[in-house]
């Protein structure tokens, strides 16, 4: 799936009266016979116009981005699909970069595996693309990583929280906070928020970012008094949780955290309630997804999460962006994923123009150089890891809705 933008899409309409002079003046090249000078029959800006469209449209910035865009991941790539794309109009109909349109390319990778470095590859070495964006799902922003840092050509994860993501390489990079920053604030809520001390882990043991959320809660979690009374494991993709659940019901646990993605999470939810445990269930940024509300029904009222941003903010950058995503989307209201991705581009097109250039180390430079960037997922400074530093919400699930309940910063 090709989403490169047509370049008859760039190229300057002429007014009827133009256009036939320009017509009339090729047919009568093609004849032989001598056209007489244009400015006889066009007035003065119709010449700008001609003069214009004779030239050659101004060679697109590429730009790459990779998503899930069907499978159990779809929710994520499709969120984030329609942030950068909204991002990439805004900033091409403000004129561009560098006095160059951004142009997309990107595949859709399937939620499966080894997809990302597939497509990754043809971004690369077939499209040329000045920068990458992507992936979701940590798992695919580690195998894109090392393709990019090997061509050295930066790439922005758009919701990869595992921090071994940008310890690949100095041109990897994240517009989203970090899972040693997400656990703590975890932690921080369920001790604090929700007055538990004994809680119970599930971690999908197949995916890096539910395993590395998981490390981070129960570290921050016990060094604060809290105890994890067991963690059950289980893998993506996974339909059946009761053994494991009815293991922990055996445990009382005042809270279970389950780390891993929105479809399990909806499941787990679902059957923890048949099974009649009542605790509190709560999750990180994995949860972000109208398809939690979908899957999970009655039994996801009452849980937590932690992500990005919350669409009930009442900051004027936030209304409005949300406003536009709505116009553009069929009323559509933009998830974390979506604002992520919206913020994502438009930080890259801020270092391009602070970089004046698309060459890669400049770009990378230019990037790491991000401090105070305002975006509707707050303010993103780039640390010496290359992670974002911004705050936390937290969001909870009330009357089939998802609610703001507190911000918590780095």
């Amino acid at each position: 799936m090709s989403l490169a933008t047509s370049r008859l899409a760039r190229t300057p309409r002429l007014a009827p009266d133009v256009g036939s002079s320009l017509a009339d003046a090729r047919l009568a090249v093609g004849r032989g016979r001598r056209t007489p000078p244009p400015s006889r029959h066009l007035p003065r800006c119709a010449l700008i116009l001609l003069a214009a469209a004779l030239l050659p449209a101004a060679e697109p910035i590429r730009v790459g981005h990779y998503a899930s865009l069907t499978g159990k991941e779809a929710a994520f790539g499709q969120s984030a699909r329609k942030g950068v794309e909204l991002a990439l109009a805004e900033v091409n109909a403000r004129g561009g970069v560098l006095g160059r349109p951004l142009e997309l390319h990107g595949d859709d990778i399937q939620s499966k595996a080894g997809e990302a470095a597939t497509v990754v590859k043809k971004l690369l070495n077939r499209d040329r693309v000045v920068a990458v964006l992507g992936g979701n799902a940590s798992s695919n922003s580690l195998e894109a990583a090392p393709l990019c840092q090997a061509a050295r050509v930066p790439m922005i994860a758009i919701s990869s929280t595992n921090p071994r993501v940008t310890a690949v390489g100095p041109y990897i990079f994240r517009t989203c906070f970090i899972d040693p920053f997400q656990g703590a604030v975890l932690a921080k809520f369920a001790r604090d928020s929700l007055h538990v001390r004994r809680v119970a882990l599930l971690t999908s043991v197949s995916a890096p970012y539910s395993v590395g959320l998981s490390d981070v809660f129960r570290e921050k979690f016990t060094a604060g008094g809290g105890q994890i009374v067991a963690e059950q494991k289980y893998s993506e993709g996974d339909k059946d949780f009761k053994a494991q659940l009815t293991a922990l019901r055996a445990l009382q646990p005042e809270a279970i955290a389950a780390t891993g993605y929105y479809s399990e999470a909806a499941l787990i939810c679902r059957q923890a309630r048949e099974l009649g445990l009542t605790v509190p269930i709560f999750g990180g940024d994995g949860w972000e997804a109208p398809q939690l509300l979908e899957l999970g029904g009655p039994a996801v009222e009452g849980t937590f999460y932690s992500t990005h941003y919350s669409a009930e903010s009442p900051a004027p950058e936030v209304r409005a962006f949300i406003a536009r995503f709505r116009e553009k989307f069929s009323g559509e209201t933009p998830d974390a994923i979506a604002a992520l991705g919206y913020d994502t581009v438009m930080l890259l097109a801020d270092a391009l123009r602070r970089a004046g250039t698309t060459d890669g180390p400049a770009l990378r430079n230019a990037l790491a150089a991000t401090r105070d960037f305002p975006g509707v997922t707050g303010r993103t400074t780039i640390d010496a890891q290359r992670n974002a530093a911004k705050a936390a919400v937290i969001i909870t699930v009330k009357d089939g809705r998802f609610k703001f309940v507190e911000s918590v910063q780095p």
